[in-house]
């Protein structure tokens, strides 16, 4: 696909029902998957992708503060892959953005909140609220869909890795969520 193309049909729009359509249509058409290791500019975040993802980004409402979000993703073996990132200005909210992506994500597929599990990245800044979710849900348009979603901190920074798809391969998944470390 034309790159013009990728960033016209993968804008961001604003956080919530949007987010999920942005990163349901990110990416070209790929078979297979072809890891490589993205370091997305100014990230400081280093993650195994299996395609080659498109960037753009947006503003959005995230803990009560409009934030520049940026979007990372591309579409690969029925599944898209995507990191998102946002600086946020004080401290006391990186928690409450972190759970309120949380609750987005879940609100996204019509899914009940999972409990999760703790997410440790190389690199991050300890956090209560870094965890790694499973959802099950649908999309817009009815068709089942699974999210895998894990998210995490670097000081004032928060991330939002998702994999998302009808059938998400759980060994794919963990490579995605195992690759992730924040970089100097």
């Amino acid at each position: 696909m034309e790159a013009a193309a990728v960033r016209a049909r993968t804008r961001i729009r604003p956080l919530g029902p949007s987010l999920l359509a942005v990163v349901l249509a990110a990416g070209g058409c790929a078979p297979a998957l072809d890891w490589r290791e993205v370091r997305p500019a100014g990230s400081g975040v280093a993650a195994m992708f299996p395609c080659k993802p498109a960037g753009q980004a947006r503003l959005v409402q995230l803990a009560q503060r409009t934030v520049r979000l940026e979007l990372h993703a591309c579409t690969a073996g029925g599944a898209t892959w995507a990191l998102a990132f946002a600086d946020l200005d004080d401290p006391s909210r990186v928690g409450p953005a972190l759970d309120e992506l949380r609750t987005a994500a879940a609100a996204n597929l019509g899914a009940p909140m999972d409990a999760g599990e703790a997410l440790r990245v190389p690199g991050a800044t300890p956090n209560p609220s870094s965890v790694r979710i499973a959802l099950q849900g649908r999309a817009p348009d009815g068709r089942a869909l699974g999210e895998r979603v894990g998210l995490f901190a670097k000081g004032l920074r928060v991330y939002q890795a998702t994999v998302l798809g009808e059938h998400i391969d759980a060994e794919a998944a963990g490579t995605f969520f195992g690759s992730l470390r924040l970089t100097p």
